[in-house]
């Protein structure tokens, strides 16, 4: 006996659940039915009920929330944490086991009970985030809860959940399970069928798979990067790959932002070349159980406000200075410019969106441009609203493509399938997109941002793959003139080079001047260097009334609870104001004789109602009022009908001249004669005393019209047609 050696004697007197894990599990699987069958808040059993309803409609999973579970027994939830890929499949047989017993609790000991289908339990959790640049080998196996954006999506596939093999000696039929993820399966090598005595022995490799009596569920395969704003500066976004099987599949599109709930596991990497497909190497991956998409894209999953906060924006909203306030913390660091700030916050609270009875769907986001001199901080203004904006994106017009701002097709290295990665537009659906040097783009790149600032979608269709995806963004651009600065002495269509269709777009475009005034320089001066040297004086101080996470938080609520309408009296002013800005910018295209490059039309009427609305909702109002709707005509007139009507500041002397002088050349100069513009000043100027700005304007008339047509960096002047 063990007592007659000379050695510690042990007997173990409490059940060890190693000894028995199967039991433990039986015990775990009985804790996990309890739960579902008997957990309750107030009078209602949450998941019986779930369950009862989901499976009599043939839909066959599970929404079970972790907090509940620790609730319920903080064992059972910390057993879930820690081991995930054990303990899930152990829930998903008890939620099975359950259904059963609840759709037929008279048969639930009969052997002919119907089979009930595999139930699939997803998760969902408040847990802490983890970014995807913290997941490192510590959390392999564990249950781990990661936010991002969706950039790539597959297209479905059928995965083997049972693989049913035959002998090709013996004709055995064998069932082997495969477990989830990208993990492959292995066929056994020798036949593991009894045979009698004498019998023949199987060949080696003797099975082949019965494709047709294999269980397949769906799975697709999602790609899911870092959100741009958790990215450090100089680092690229990394990005992890997601494995979502049968309900789970198809819940997001690219461009979702959304957080992911899932088990972080490793599969090997065979096709790959380099350190990712040696041996003892595992490329990781997280298999999802649970998908929280942000239900409203300017939430970003911080729509949640304590009691305290509510409150706090109540009593901001009754603030009548709220607007002055709200205008003076954009940006307080750059002196001046009030009323571009003032539309800086319209852009930020946006209008409504609408869905008429047809389907058609009107935008609420609101677009601005910023076009003047150099040294007019439009680059700041652009920088604070990318750090104020709750999503946000900013980018630079040379630096960016039409993929880059749209979206681009890719191609899969393992499987050698096309998808979609979005670009900036996509990426900043529900916030602002901040395009700077405007004019720098390339025409074709710029073309493809049209629809997505009136319609709100990118229309993709390239290498076979045709879709739409949403882009419900502001665009806050800023833009230089053709000349570098802007020219008084010419018409807004010679200092801007934009196209009509990009300009209707644009809800307030503002021709910023870098006006030469000795009482406002020096005023600059003194705010520029008392920043530089940090003083807090009362005429220069730089704090904003209210901080740039308040103000960050404000917009959200504002935005996740308030969705104004025009009232009647409102809506009467505002039309009765639009017939009088049309009749306005005719009688300035009749007086200076062209078209007017920055249109009014019925966009422009849409833009000041959009306007009314968000001015509204800062204020956290139902209805905009006429009071809104004059300080909206009021930002519009100061922005783009004030653009409108620069072309008028030529006297009618000059263009008097220019049509003089445009007639002259075109009887002069026979078709396919060359002149040199030296010449022409030379005559019209200093022999005839005619104004040079309107010779530069009828030769500029003419070239418009391709009568003439500039050579040798505009040295020469060539006549080409009538």
């Amino acid at each position: 006996m063990a007592l007659d050696r000379a050695s510690v004697y042990s007997f173990p007197v409490l059940r060890s659940e190693y000894e028995e894990s199967d039991d433990s599990n039986t015990r775990i699987q009985s804790q996990f039915s309890q739960f579902i069958l008997t957990f309750r808040l107030g009078s209602s059993f949450v998941y019986r009920d779930q369950l009862q309803e989901n499976v009599l409609i043939k839909r066959y999973c599970l929404d079970v929330d972790v907090a509940h579970l620790i609730s319920f027994s903080e064992e059972l939830a910390d057993a879930l944490a820690t081991e995930p890929a054990d303990k899930l499949p152990l829930l998903e047989a008890a939620a099975k086991d359950c259904a059963r017993r609840i759709l037929i609790p008279t048969l639930t000991s009969n052997k002919d009970t119907p089979d009930v289908p595999e139930i699939q339990v997803t998760l969902s959790s408040n847990a802490n985030l983890t970014s995807i640049r913290d997941l490192n080998a510590s959390n392999v196996s564990k249950l781990v809860r990661v936010p991002g954006i969706i950039i790539g999506a597959s297209t479905l596939s059928s995965k083997a959940t049972s693989l049913r093999i035959e002998c090709r000696g013996c004709h055995t039929n064998l069932s082997i399970p495969i477990s989830s993820g990208f993990s492959g399966v292995t066929l056994p090598r020798v036949c593991t069928a009894e045979k009698e005595d004498g019998a023949e022995r199987c060949p080696l490799d003797p099975y082949f798979i019965l494709h047709e009596q294999c269980k397949f569920i769906d799975q697709q395969v999602l790609k899911l990067q870092e959100a741009p704003d958790q990215v450090p500066v100089g680092e690229l976004p990394r990005h992890v790959l997601l494995s979502a099987d049968r309900y789970l599949t198809n819940r997001v599109v690219p461009g979702s932002r959304c957080t992911i709930m899932g088990i972080f596991s490793i599969y090997q990497n065979k096709g790959g070349k380099g350190p990712s497909s040696a041996v003892a190497i595992r490329t990781p991956y997280l298999r999802v159980v649970g998908i929280q998409t942000d239900v409203d894209h300017t939430a970003k999953g911080s729509a949640i406000f304590t009691e305290e906060e509510e409150q706090e924006f109540l009593e901001m909203s009754r603030n009548p200075r709220l607007y002055e306030i709200f205008a003076n913390s954009i940006a307080p660091s750059i002196y001046g410019n009030p009323d571009i700030k003032k539309s800086i916050v319209c852009l930020l609270m946006g209008g409504s969106k609408k869905i008429l009875p047809d389907g058609m769907k009107l935008r609420g986001d609101i677009n601005v441009l910023l076009l003047g001199d150099p040294g007019t901080a439009k680059s700041q203004l652009l920088k604070f609203v990318e750090k104020v904006s709750p999503i946000a994106i900013y980018t630079s017009g040379k630096g960016s493509s039409a993929a880059g701002l749209t979206a681009s097709v890719q191609r899969d290295p393992q499987s050698r399938e096309f998808y979609l990665e979005g670009g900036a537009m996509v990426l900043g659906d529900g916030g602002v997109v901040c395009i700077d040097e405007f004019d720098k783009m390339r025409d074709e790149d710029r073309v493809a941002i049209h629809e997505a600032m009136e319609q709100q979608t990118i229309s993709i269709a390239k290498a076979g793959i045709t879709t739409i995806l949403n882009a419900r963004t502001s665009v806050l651009a800023a833009a230089n003139p053709i000349f570098g600065r802007y020219d008084d002495m010419k018409s807004p269509g010679d200092n801007i080079d934009f196209q009509t269709t990009i300009l209707s777009r644009f809800d307030m475009i503002f021709i910023v001047k870098d006006e030469h005034n000795q009482e406002r320089d020096r005023t600059i001066a003194r705010h520029v260097i008392g920043i530089h040297m940090n003083r807090e004086q009362d005429d220069t101080s730089v704090a904003a009334e209210i901080p740039i996470e308040k103000m960050k938080r404000y917009i959200t609520y504002c935005k996740t609870r308030c969705a104004p309408v025009l009232s009647q009296e409102a809506a009467e002013r505002l039309s009765s104001h639009f017939v009088s800005i049309r009749k306005q910018v005719h009688k300035t295209e009749l007086d200076s004789n062209e078209r007017s490059s920055i249109p009014i039309t019925v966009r422009q009427l849409e833009a000041i109602i959009r306007i009314a609305e968000s001015l509204a909702k800062l204020t956290l109002s139902s209805v905009a009022t006429e009071v809104h709707v004059d300080e909206a005509i009021r930002l519009f007139m100061a922005s783009t009908m004030d653009a409108v009507s620069q072309g008028s500041t030529l006297s009618e002397e000059v263009l008097g001249q220019a049509g003089k002088i445009e007639q002259e050349l075109s009887k002069r100069l026979p078709i396919g004669w060359t002149t040199s513009l030296a010449t022409l000043r030379r005559e019209m100027v200093t022999r005839k005393g005619l104004n040079a700005s309107a010779l530069d304007r009828a030769l500029q008339v003419m070239a418009r019209r391709e009568a003439i047509q500039f050579k040798n960096q505009g040295a020469q002047i060539v006549r080409i047609g009538m």
